[in-house]
């Protein structure tokens, strides 16, 4: 079983950054591929970013290009995201995945990005 815990989140104004973490727990993901996603209210959630397991990046979504980076650390257990120049529009909450043949996810954490 895989416990991921995401921190990070919070309050920021429109082109700052924020770097989230998720950190795995109850076994090593360091051969799971990872990934965020995010998730308005009323809306679907939304694919971020995907990393595999050497900390390639297999998939970043065309709102993020440019802008957020997807990195791991597996000797820490835990994979980030770093948000720069954060619109109106990144507010949501954002979640990991980690999957190999099941697929865990966090809880989540509140990204606010303030105009």
């Amino acid at each position: 079983q895989v416990q991921l815990v995401e921190s990070g989140g919070g309050l920021v104004q429109a082109g700052g950054s924020l770097r989230l973490s998720c950190t795995a727990s109850g076994r090593s993901v360091s051969d799971y591929v990872m990934s965020w996603y995010r998730q308005v209210p009323g809306k679907e959630r939304e694919l971020v970013g995907r990393i595999s397991p050497r900390g390639w990046t297999l998939r970043l979504a065309d709102s993020a290009e440019g802008r957020f980076t997807l990195s791991r650390d597996n000797a820490k257990n835990t994979m980030y995201l770093q948000m720069n120049s954060l619109k109106p529009e990144d507010t949501a909450v954002y979640y990991c995945k980690a999957e190999s043949t099941m697929e865990y996810w966090g809880q989540g954490t509140q990204v606010t990005v303030s105009s």
